[in-house]
């Protein structure tokens, strides 16, 4: 009769241990990177690349802004933000827009 797991799935015989099982499990969310959620995204789902500025029409981050956003710490999030205050106001030929954040310059 084949092995069975606390789960009712068989277990095949290269299967590990249940000691050895909660040992991979402890490692694998050990080195799950903790990614940041407290920052919401700027896509306003209006996603196309201009060709010029190479930077997207509806939210005005960069390809590697897009793709690096679930990864970036909060403080690098607002960094971004601040960033497409900036590109935002230089388009619309104004002065950037405040971030909220208190800055020593």
């Amino acid at each position: 009769m084949p092995r069975m797991s606390d789960r009712g799935a068989r277990l095949s015989e290269t299967s590990p241990a249940p000691g050895a099982r909660r040992e991979i499990r402890r490692r694998r969310q050990r080195r799950a990177p903790a990614l940041d959620t407290t920052i919401p995204s700027p896509c306003i789902s209006v996603c196309q690349i201009d060709d010029a500025t190479e930077r997207c029409i509806g939210c005005h981050r960069s390809i590697d802004e897009i793709r690096d956003w679930p990864i970036l710490s909060a403080e690098e999030k607002i960094a971004v933000l601040a960033r497409l205050a900036a590109r935002k106001a230089a388009q619309a030929g104004g002065p950037p827009e405040h971030d909220g954040q208190d800055h020593d310059d």
